[in-house]
């Protein structure tokens, strides 16, 4: 029974092929929607491993290694080759930025203090949310210049130890990051429901939680500091 939380996690690296054949085809949409599927995972298999007591019961299996496998699929490579694929960055440094972005985030996902296990949890350096990062980038259409120099600036903030929100886990305002975080995502599924139409103003009113998550993020961070 416990194998059934692992056989859960493992079912986003399918998710991940799946929508990797959809980049390759050009249905961004059905990426996005593949994507939103695999964080939905993300974020509840972890309260399935906890109920089914996996680390008790399979001492012997590593979640956590399979999770971030996963997490590195579904959260860095797919993004980036979509953003590839989309034309959303210039023809010339395309594959110098998606590369930036990949050996940042495998950095990121190799530190060992990645996720600190304290009682205030949080992410140490930019937390690899490319998913969201591909989806503003793709409805908002913005120069290819400014879009590799947004990805590179991101991939830059991987190194450094800034504090951020965990936010399923972080103590601070949990209650509010939840609430928010809940209305964000049905406003990010609105907006990729529509796609390929890209008005209205769902995503734009999404900004309201990531300004938020970034101003929670660097307070906890400044505070830590002054302790």
């Amino acid at each position: 029974m416990p194998w059934v939380a692992h056989l859960y996690t493992a079912l986003g690296a399918v998710l991940a092929l799946a929508a990797t054949l959809a980049v390759f085809d050009g249905r961004f949409r059905d990426v996005f929607l593949l994507l939103a599927l695999a964080t939905f995972i993300d974020t509840t298999d972890g309260w399935l491993a906890r109920g089914l007591r996996v680390k008790e019961r399979l001492p012997g299996y590593d979640g956590a290694r399979l999770d971030d496998i996963v997490d590195y699929l579904t959260y860095v490579f797919v993004p980036v080759l979509l953003v590839m694929r989309a034309g959303l960055l210039p023809s010339g440094s395309g594959l110098a930025v998606g590369a930036l972005v990949l050996l940042a985030s495998a950095y990121g996902f190799g530190q060992v203090e990645a996720k600190v296990a304290t009682s205030d949890h949080f992410f140490t350096g930019f937390p690899s949310y490319w998913n969201i990062v591909a989806l503003y980038l793709y409805v908002w259409r913005l120069p290819e210049v400014a879009n590799a120099v947004l990805l590179s600036a991101l991939a830059v903030l991987v190194f450094v130890p800034i504090r951020y929100v965990y936010p399923s886990r972080t103590v601070t305002l949990r209650v509010p990051t939840l609430v928010l975080g809940a209305i964000w995502a049905l406003l990010v599924l609105v907006a990729i429901w529509r796609l390929p139409a890209t008005g209205g103003p769902w995503l734009n009113l999404s900004l309201v939680f990531p300004v938020y998550y970034t101003a929670l993020s660097f307070y906890l961070h400044a505070q830590q500091q002054t302790d």
